[in-house]
């Protein structure tokens, strides 16, 4: 037999429906003690819960008082409710899989900033429509979107005015701070629906007309005041439109505050241009406090790079981040040349923006040899690099050859080169082996390094297990080929007191000296945190050995799966170890 409710819940819930039904809050309900206020609150759908945390009378917000039965013991209460919890807890129940992803926060304000990108998502599909002919604010939230803050028995939900997107914007906008707009809702009445949103980040997909292009700078006009973050994905742009958009961000054509700005995927008219939009150049000037900027798969070609690169040498925003991967930018740096630097010291010729550049991401640009060569000069424009990505670049082993020199210069500077990704660079054996041998001389050394799906074969496994011995603490060989052979002889070079916080050997064939090599490696690896041996076709067997070395390890298993097997866990100590293998059969 069910437990008979309490006096005290069914009085709450009585308020509760009551408060629902009424769409307002009777006055007398400020007056309850805190404790039944909190259940109160728990239980109110978000509308409701709004109208009562809005509605909190100032002096029951930010006061403290005694309570007559605490006074002996000097303890103070809470007059007012805690609030974020029941936000948190409407939060969770509409997006409970988000929930523990996010760090504690203001749960009304990041509640109220999803709800409204939900209503803007659904009102982009409305608006794509062929038959669409409303105005933007007109738009009716759904059932299945309303039914999340108000009851279906509440005045909320009938009321056709709690149904138009212009009541969401206006009531719960100043809630967003960002925001992910399609192309079809960027047209002038964006800015009067959106006004009382301050917002900090946008994100803007599909821009490809010039009205489009026009509702957009309304709003950056609109909210430049408190933007640091724009991006721009899948869109169209010409020199005029790139012009418009960085005008609309400074202030009386002087400065901006823009912390972070990206076009990605995009299209641009001019991929190779003679000069870049002025627009552009304005805004690399003016960018007092600049510190990222991407311009990913865009098909740039050379002339653009080259142009980016120039113009930041004289800018003077402080950058941090350049992120050029995935153009076509073959021959881009061809003007550093040895030549050019003939009688100069490298790090003399050092520009106002790249002395504060701290990661260059050139992935995917089609570099070559000599592009590697002359790469190496254009850094010296560059003294406090740490991060360097060229994956995915045919350089081969001339090119890194070539950038060798730098290497061991960066290396005695203050703040040393500390990450280098080559992943796909189609390196051999020799040119990979050669730079293990500089980097492990090196006074200080990497940080991380990737060499990733190279076809290194066995052979590199000797100067390979020397290099682990230094400092290293990342280690990516995904792919080498290094075989059972290569990790015969690598076991050979691991030492105790590795350094190695993260490795990942998958793909390598490995067998079950993969195995043996883990057994070593945990029992002298004591901040391994993370190893992925994937794909290593490990024979049975392996798991006893596995098996041992973890516990010598006392790390904690997550899962070494055979098809859809796995191992019971074992939790010992604060320490966590990631190992995937597929079993051969």
């Amino acid at each position: 037999m069910a437990e008979a409710p309490s006096l005290l819940f069914l009085c709450t819930a009585l308020l509760r429906d009551e408060i629902v039904h009424r769409g307002d809050i009777p006055p007398a309900v400020y007056d309850l003690p805190p404790d039944l206020l909190d259940t109160l609150a728990s239980q109110l759908p978000p509308l409701a819960l709004q109208n009562l945390h809005s509605g909190m009378p100032f002096e029951l917000q930010n006061e403290d008082e005694y309570d007559n039965d605490c006074v002996k013991g000097g303890q103070k209460r809470r007059r007012h409710c805690n609030f974020n919890l029941a936000w948190k807890k409407n939060f969770n129940l509409r997006w409970s899989k988000l929930t523990d992803t996010i760090q504690p926060v203001d749960w009304q304000q990041i509640y109220w900033e999803r709800h409204l990108q939900s209503c803007l998502d659904e009102a982009a599909e409305i608006a794509s429509l062929p038959s669409f002919s409303k105005c933007i604010g007109e738009i009716e939230t759904s059932d299945s979107i309303l039914k999340f803050i108000a009851s279906e028995g509440s005045a909320h939900f009938w009321c056709a005015k709690y149904r138009k997107l212009s009541y969401h914007c206006q009531e719960f906008g100043c809630y967003a701070l960002c925001l992910r707009l399609q192309s079809v809702l960027c047209v002038s009445e964006i800015c009067h629906v959106l006004r009382s949103c301050k917002l900090q980040t946008l994100v803007l997909r599909w821009i490809r007309f010039q009205g489009q292009v026009d509702g957009l700078c309304k709003l950056l006009n609109q909210n430049r005041e408190t933007l640091t973050s724009l991006e721009l994905i899948h869109c169209k742009l010409s020199s005029t439109s790139v012009n418009s958009i960085c005008d609309a961000l400074i202030h009386n054509r002087k400065t901006h505050d823009i912390l972070h700005f990206s076009i990605n995927a995009s299209y641009f008219d001019e991929a190779d241009p003679v000069a870049l939009p002025s627009g552009l150049v304005s805004f690399f000037s003016s960018g007092r406090y600049l510190y990222s900027f991407k311009l990913c798969e865009n098909n740039l070609g050379k002339n653009f790079g080259k142009l980016v690169f120039h113009t930041l040498l004289d800018a003077s925003s402080c950058l941090s981040v350049l992120d050029l991967s995935e153009n076509n930018m073959a021959g881009w740096l061809s003007n550093f040349n040895r030549r050019s630097l003939t009688g100069i010291q490298a790090f003399s010729m050092v520009g106002k923006s790249l002395q504060s550049l701290r990661i260059l991401n050139l992935r995917g640009n089609e570099l070559r040899k000599d592009d590697a060569d002359n790469l190496r000069y254009a850094l010296a424009h560059i003294p406090n690099l740490e991060f360097l990505d060229i994956s995915d670049n045919p350089i081969e082993d001339d090119g890194i050859r070539n950038l060798i020199p730098y290497f061991i210069e960066a290396s005695e500077r203050s703040f040393p080169f500390a990450d280098l990704n080559l992943e796909n660079c189609e390196l051999s054996c020799d040119g990979v082996t050669q730079l293990l041998n500089v980097l492990s001389t090196l006074r200080k050394p990497l940080r991380s390094l990737s060499v990733a799906d190279n076809s290194l074969g066995s052979s590199v496994a000797g100067a390979l297990g020397v290099f682990m011995r230094k400092s290293i603490q990342v280690l990516n060989v995904e792919g080498i080929g290094l075989g059972t052979c290569g990790f015969k002889d690598l076991i050979e070079g691991v030492a105790e007191g590795s350094n190695i916080v993260n490795i990942n050997i998958s793909k390598n064939r490995g067998g079950i000296e993969i195995a043996t090599f883990l057994l070593k490696l945990l029992s002298g690896a004591s901040d391994l945190v993370s190893v992925n041996a994937s794909y290593n076709l490990m024979p049975v067997e392996s798991l006893d050995i596995i098996r041992s070395a973890l516990k010598i390890a006392k790390v904690t298993l997550w899962g070494i799966s055979r098809h859809e097997h796995i191992m019971p866990r074992k939790r010992i100590f604060q320490y966590e170890l990631n190992v995937y293998c597929y079993m051969e059969s």
